[in-house]
């Protein structure tokens, strides 16, 4: 642990945060940075530990105007549990998902499931 509270980060004189650590005894530097976050990101990066954080969740509203922006139109159905044709909830091991899916003809194509 270090003065700025991340590992493998220092503060150097000018106010800027270094990122890196030593490797048999030398100093390997990941770069000059900013901020003491953008400095943890390039070590833990460097280093393998880096976990990107999940994206959001999108709502309704949200996942319709990225549709139209991609000029998609989604299928309405009342007769579907989600209110959209080809899109049921699976029960997986994990946890509820949405699945896609749609027959071409005759077989059935699953597009993906997703959160």
């Amino acid at each position: 642990s270090s003065a700025t509270g991340y590992k493998g980060v220092q503060q150097s004189p000018s106010g800027r945060f270094q990122a890196g650590h030593r490797v048999d005894g030398r100093r390997v530097c990941y770069g000059t940075f900013d901020t003491a976050v953008e400095a943890a990101v390039a070590y833990a990066r460097a280093v393998g530990e880096y976990q990107p954080p999940a994206p959001p969740p999108i709502v309704a509203a949200e996942g319709e105007v990225a549709a139209e922006a991609e000029g998609l139109r989604l299928h309405l159905s009342s007769s579907s549990a989600t209110g959209y044709k080809a899109v049921s909830i699976w029960r997986g091991v994990y946890g509820s998902r949405f699945r896609a899916k749609h027959n071409v003809d005759g077989r059935q194509v699953c597009y993906g499931t997703f959160d």
